[in-house]
């Protein structure tokens, strides 16, 4: 054990719509531990929203708790799964370095050596904060089996449906349209070198769809427009409530594929080879591309949070990644 006690800062949701910024103390280190002071951190905009609203469906509560997480669903929960910080305290080799941690909205906190990621010098600590999306992005791909060549649409221009789109690009021959209802987010595609469509001029016959709009109109929309034996990805999660899934027309003639896609678990392409630290690392490597500071929102100072939150939780909001400034 070393150091004394330390008294940290850390965002909880306490009821619909509202959250606070409550004390937290800190235990005396333990050895096996590093104590991180955070940079950057950043909203989970689609996850976060629907805890603020108190919309996690109780039957998921258990697999809902997100690392270091306390309180308990529905309220009140500190939760938060994306912040890059500096290590104040542990092993010599990592004092000092910029790490990334699967850990809720902070200002100082503990984790295991091994929940620690360093950053690469090559990755900026802002974009960083992007690790948590692109690890389900890239788990996405692996659950797809393979990325095709030819058409390729995203349906949902969000954090994650970008990512997804920016990894399946990289596959040579992909030919991939990110489609959203609001057409600001043109401009994001073409910052990521994607092509793109609302969803009335969407593309046809795509070989792989990947739904992220988390709206059974956008699921709708993916299902129209694959081809014939094509996967449909659905990475959305709804919470509570049914969501409707068309599944007349040409859906069972043309034998498309539904398939889940969820970060808890590798996929079981790669599950056998890849470790959950093994794929963060490959995601964290992935970051270093600066088309990727597209999807960032100027920094909310942490604690405007409370008062700045619902703004940033409203669907109606042009939001993508918002950035957390610590200092």
């Amino acid at each position: 054990m070393s150091g004394g006690d330390v008294t940290a800062e850390a965002l909880w949701y306490v009821g619909p719509g509202r959250a606070e910024i409550r004390p937290e103390r800190l235990n005396p280190r333990a050895d096996n531990v590093v104590r991180v002071r955070a940079l950057y951190g950043a909203i989970s905009r689609g996850t976060e929203a629907l805890i603020a609203a108190g919309r996690v469906p109780s039957s998921e509560y258990e697999r809902m708790r997100g690392p270091y997480m306390e309180g308990s669903f529905p309220f009140p929960v500190k939760y938060g799964y994306a912040t890059v910080g500096r290590v104040e305290a542990g092993p010599d080799g990592l004092i000092g370095r910029d790490v990334f941690a699967l850990h809720p909205h902070q200002t100082v906190f503990d984790v295991p050596v091994d929940a620690a990621m360093p950053v690469p010098k090559e990755v900026p600590i802002s974009r960083a904060v992007l690790a948590a999306n692109m690890e389900t992005a890239l788990n996405a791909t692996w659950d797809a089996a393979s990325i095709p060549s030819g058409p390729i649409a995203v349906v949902g221009a969000g954090v994650i449906g970008a990512l997804v789109g920016f990894l399946c690009a990289r596959v040579k021959g992909a030919e991939v349209t990110l489609i959203d209802i609001n057409p600001a987010r043109e401009q994001l595609a073409r910052a990521l070198g994607l092509a793109f469509a609302k969803p009335e001029n969407a593309p046809a016959d795509c070989r792989l769809v990947v739904h992220t709009s988390a709206d059974p109109r956008g699921l709708a929309t993916a299902i129209n427009i694959a081809g014939d034996e094509a996967t449909v990805l659905e990475l959305s999660w709804y919470g509570a409530g049914d969501v409707p899934v068309p599944l007349g027309g040409a859906f069972h003639s043309r034998r498309l594929k539904l398939v889940s896609s969820q970060v808890g678990k590798v996929a079981p392409s790669r599950r056998a080879t890849t470790t959950h630290r093994q794929r963060l690392e490959q995601a964290i490597a992935l970051l270093n591309d600066a088309r990727l500071d597209a999807l960032l929102m100027p920094a909310v100072p942490f604690r405007e949070l409370p008062q700045r939150l619902p703004d940033i939780l409203n669907r109606q909001n042009d939001v993508l990644c918002q950035l957390i400034a610590y200092n």
